[in-house]
Parts: C-alpha cells; structure tokens; sequence
C-alpha cells in the first residue's frame, strides 16, 4: 500500500474531483465524506463548491444554515497524486446535536480503491484532524449492513453506543464513540509509514 496524505480542495484539483465523483456514479456507489461536493451533480459548480466550504467553517453563517463547523479534505495518493478518497471532520457540534443523530466524521473511497487499506487510514487522518481542532471524543455512525465500514471502525477502537432507525435514509444504523488521542496512540506504529507528515502527531 502506498503512502497518502490530507489535501486542501482547491480549484487546481477541478477535473481531478469531478472524476472522483464521475467514477462513484458509474459505479451506483454512496457518496460519503465529500463536503456535500455530490451537490454538484445537480447543477452547483466546483467553484460555488469551493466557496461553500470556506464558509464551513463561519459560526454565524452556519447556524443560520443549521450546519456544524467542518473540514473538508481529499485523501491523496502519493505515488501518483490520484484522490483516493475524501474525508469530512466536524467539530465544536453540541450535545443537543449528538443525541439527535449528528455525527463527527464522513470519509468515503473510491470504488477502484476500495479492499486496499485505504478506508482505515482515511479515518485515521480523519482522527488526526480532529485531534488538532481539540475533539477528545468523537461520534461516527454507518449503516448495519456495511460491513466493511462497521470493521474499519471497530479497527479504530470503535465502541457501539446503540443501533437505532436513521430517520434521514430510513436505515437501521449503528452509532460508534472513538477516543481520537487513544485510538491515535494506538494505531501510531500500523499507519505511520502509511502517511505523510506523520511527525505532526500529537504523541
């Protein structure tokens, strides 16, 4: 497996995100962890997208919108400088929020890179963004029958709070708490040489 790391969007990388979305439709795949970049299948331009997320991460205009603070990052290859992937952090979310079904992490791979590895470092660099916005402990949620995704955040020291019916897509769903600074700690040695700039670990 090769080495990835976190990137920015930026409209340099245009045609390279249209692809990555492109490539999830040919193929009838969810579209997790993109920012809400699948708007752009239905008529919003990258760059209307691009400026979305800058005000991602605006108190006020968020709760206007009712929308937590968020990150949005392509996971990249480094070999090749393909997108592999993408990752959503959200942060600062209220307690009111998380009972009600928010969660703290969206990440989705794409479907010629699925069964490589590559989920489980998402998450992990998913981890490390939410430890430098000082998350301690964080929510993730995936659907029952998702297998993949339900071991790959076990892998991260998942714990299974409850399973209930997601009223948003109707879908029996199980809800996982991840300590980030023990799950980090943890799994330091299994990814490191899986990342870029793995020295900015807060150990």
């Amino acid at each position: 497996m090769e080495k990835v790391f976190l990137e920015i969007p930026t409209i340099e990388r245009k045609q390279d995100a249209l692809d990555y979305l492109a490539e999830n439709v040919k193929y009838n795949s969810d579209l997790n962890g993109t920012g809400s970049m699948d708007r752009c299948l239905d008529g919003v331009t990258y760059e209307e997208w691009l400026l979305e997320l800058e005000k991602r991460e605006d108190i006020e205009y968020l709760n206007q919108i009712n929308r937590c603070q968020s990150k949005t990052f392509f996971v990249v290859r480094e070999n090749d400088n393909r997108i592999v992937g993408m990752i959503n952090v959200r942060y600062s979310i209220s307690a009111e929020k998380l009972k009600s079904g928010w969660t703290h992490i969206g990440y989705g791979i794409r479907p010629t890179e699925r069964r490589k590895g590559y989920a489980k470092i998402a998450l992990y660099l998913a981890l490390l963004e939410e430890q430098k916005l000082g998350e301690v402990r964080i929510l993730l949620d995936c659907t029952v029958d998702n297998i993949g995704s339900n071991r790959t955040i076990l892998s991260l020291g998942g714990e299974l709070e409850k399973t209930e019916l997601d009223e948003y897509d109707n879908t029996m769903t199980n809800y996982y708490w991840i300590n980030v600074n023990d799950s980090i700690e943890k799994n330091y040695e299994r990814y490191k040489n899986y990342i870029k700039c793995c020295s900015k670990i807060n150990r």
